[in-house]
């Protein structure tokens, strides 16, 4: 084999070695991401049916219902109710009326199984996303209302 020959089988071989890494990165990334929505994107079907994703907004008033260490609420942004269920030790600051994040699923009722429940940490803060959702999903009620 000529020495130029051998150079490119290196460099083909070299960049195949490239992309088939490139193509593990992208593709553990793809399955790691999880998406954020608002109960009122819930409602309207854009959040996905078989994956993964968050739910964020505020825990509705009279809501939450325990049995041992399953817990049953409904997160709201106002304007839409979506309920979810929950199995584990719930974070010490969850409280009826406050914010929430949580991760989890759809299942075919629509209701929504949680796999991890995360509760705001102080009196001020939400996350970016879920205050910027709530605020967009206020200014929405507000408009309809107008009308």
């Amino acid at each position: 084999m000529k020495p130029r020959h051998k150079r490119a089988a290196l460099i083909a071989g070299g960049l195949a070695a490239i992309a088939l890494a490139a193509y593990f990165v992208l593709n553990a990334f793809q399955s790691s991401l999880v998406f954020f929505f608002t109960p009122s994107q819930v409602a309207s079907g854009e959040a996905p049916r078989n994956r993964p994703f968050r739910i964020g907004g505020m825990v509705k008033t009279g809501s939450v219902q325990r049995d041992n260490l399953t817990v049953s609420f409904v997160v709201t942004d106002t304007v839409k109710e979506v309920p979810v269920t929950y199995t584990g030790i719930l974070p010490d600051l969850f409280r009826e009326g406050k914010g929430v994040v949580a991760q989890g699923q759809l299942n075919e009722g629509g209701k929504f199984t949680a796999s991890e429940v995360l509760a705001k940490h102080d009196e001020n803060y939400m996350p970016p996303e879920a205050q910027h959702a709530m605020d967009r999903a206020q200014i929405e009620k507000s408009a309809k209302t107008l009308k």
